[in-house]
C-alpha cells in the first residue's frame, strides 16, 4: 500500500513562509506525478500544485502561482510545497496525492490521484 504523509504545516502571520514534505512509502516514485491539494473548512478540497514524475514540469493554481514553488526529491521519496507571501486565505488543510496515471500531463482533477496523505494544517493569521 502507497503511503503518504504530510509535515512542516503551522501557524504562521501573513507574509511568511512555510515548507511542506510529504514523504512517501517505498514505491517508483519518480514515475507517478504527485500534487497538492488544501480543503479549508466549508470548502471543497482544491488542487493547488502539481509535478510530473518524469520531466518535472509544474502546474499551479492561480491563486498560489508566484508565491508556491512545488519541486520533489526521487533519491527521499519525498514531495515538497514551499510556500511564500503566505495570506489569511491560505488557511487550510494541506493535502499530498499521487497520481494513478502516468499520461504525461498534470492533472487538477482530485479523481485523478489514488492514494493521499492525511494532512497538515497550515494557519495564516492577519
Amino acid at each position: 500500500q502507497v503511503q503518504l504523509v504530510e509535515s512542516g504545516g503551522g501557524l504562521v502571520q501573513a507574509g511568511g513562509s512555510l515548507r511542506l514534505s510529504c514523504a512517501a512509502s517505498p514505491y517508483t516514485f519518480s514515475r507517478y506525478d504527485m500534487g497538492w491539494f488544501r480543503q479549508a473548512p466549508g470548502k471543497e478540497r482544491e488542487f493547488v500544485a502539481a509535478i510530473s514524475g518524469g520531466s518535472g514540469s509544474t502546474y499551479y493554481a492561480d491563486s498560489v502561482k508566484g508565491r508556491f514553488t512545488i519541486s520533489r526529491d526521487n533519491a527521499k521519496n519525498t514531495a515538497y510545497l514551499q510556500m511564500t507571501g503566505l495570506k489569511p486565505e491560505d488557511t487550510a488543510v494541506y493535502y499530498c496525492a499521487r497520481d494513478a496515471f502516468r499520461r504525461g500531463i498534470l492533472s487538477t482533477s482530485r479523481d485523478d490521484y489514488d492514494y493521499w496523505g492525511q494532512g497538515t494544517q497550515v494557519t495564516v493569521s492577519s
